[in-house]
């Protein structure tokens, strides 16, 4: 079992791998981050951390500042929603964020691809229609 809170200091460091950091780790990291700190602060943290990977990788254009945002909305409302001791049970518990259908429902293909949605947290364009 992988102790998210050891891979959360990491990202804050600069010193996690980034071929060791996927999709899971992501929203495990997030999750231990929104436990410690408040939404804003959280997403803050997270976001530079994950800025930091993408420069520690050659890929700072990877950095997609909605699709960050986006799961850090999702992962606070999941974790208000289903209460976990940690972030293996959350991460049980919200499969679904494993999946990122949410994106879907919520953002165009178009949106997600924009220069703009990398630079700019923007808001789902999708909200209430069908994906």
């Amino acid at each position: 079992m992988t102790d998210y809170r050891v891979v959360l200091a990491a990202l804050d460091a600069g010193t996690l791998a980034p071929q060791d950091f996927d999709h899971r780790a992501h929203i495990a990291v997030a999750f231990e981050a929104l436990r410690e700190d408040d939404f804003f602060t959280a997403s803050k943290r997270i976001a530079d951390g994950l800025k930091r990977l993408t420069i520690a990788a050659g890929v700072p254009e990877k950095f997609h500042a909605t699709v960050t945002q986006a799961y850090m909305s999702a992962i606070a409302e999941a974790m208000h929603a289903t209460p976990s001791e940690d972030a293996e049970a959350f991460l049980a518990q919200n499969a679904d964020l494993l999946e990122g259908t949410f994106l879907k429902e919520r953002y165009s293909a178009a949106c997600l691809a924009s220069d703009l949605a990398r630079k700019v947290a923007l808001l789902p364009d999708r909200l209430g229609r069908a994906a």
